[in-house]
């Protein structure tokens, strides 16, 4: 019995600290990519928050919601069960049951998100899940989106915010879309930057804390590895 106490306690002092990283920027920075590398590489849990404002935003469409009438959304905010797996090898997400990874990913959710995402009671709703899922990962988390390190997770161990030029965010997201225009993409994404920037609720902002990368001129590789030092040190000093 002595021989398994002390296994566990030696177990337990050189496992690594819990850290709650919050990573936000706008689209195209790489912080999909980055987010699920590193909780991957760090043995941590992930959550796409902005797959869950999708998922709402794909149930309203699907149940005949008007979501341009902010009164609507907010009146149905509460009725979609929303659940999101944080294995960041696969993580899923599904509405009432149904898996939802793939649907809510077409493009007219995408044109309809931000117009959803605005209203409050939503954010409510969303925030108070994303709070949930943080607090019950026991080894960690990596929790990217806009709003995580200013609203979300104020207290987030490390926060950091992932920036790049509109130009290198449009052909990103251009190769992720084949066959889609460039210059459309770009104004789409200044679109949206302007929408969630500019919004009342939980506007996309750089927490004053927070550790600003910019991935311009980085490689994916670059950039998950100077996350990962980061998260590593803030390991070592708690």
């Amino acid at each position: 019995m002595t021989t398994t106490v002390e296994t566990v306690s030696a177990a337990a002092r050189t496992a690594p600290a819990a850290v709650i990283v919050a990573i936000d920027g706008p689209s195209g920075t790489g912080k999909s990519s980055t987010s699920k590398a590193v909780a991957a590489k760090l043995g941590l849990s992930y959550l796409d928050t902005g797959a869950q404002y999708r998922a709402i935003t794909w149930w309203m469409l699907n149940n005949g919601i008007d979501v341009q009438d902010a009164a609507e959304v907010a009146t149905a905010a509460a009725k979609p069960v929303i659940v999101s797996g944080t294995d960041p090898s696969a993580p899923t997400i599904t509405v009432d049951g149904e898996d939802a990874a793939g649907p809510i990913r077409t493009q007219e959710v995408t044109s309809k998100v931000s117009a959803v995402s605005a209203v409050p009671e939503v954010r409510a709703r969303i925030t108070e899940l994303q709070r949930s899922i943080a607090t019950a990962a026991e080894i960690g988390i990596v929790v990217e989106g806009r709003d995580i390190g200013t609203t979300v997770l104020p207290d987030a161990d490390l926060k950091i915010f992932l920036t790049a030029s509109p130009e290198a965010r449009a052909a990103r997201r251009s190769g992720e879309l084949k066959g889609s225009d460039l210059a459309a993409t770009k104004e789409a994404l200044i679109k949206r930057d302007t929408a969630d920037s500019s919004r009342k609720t939980s506007p996309l902002a750089k927490a004053d804390d927070a550790v600003e990368v910019d991935t311009t001129e980085l490689t994916l590789q670059q950039v998950i590895e100077c996350v990962v030092t980061l998260v590593e040190e803030k390991r070592a000093a708690k």
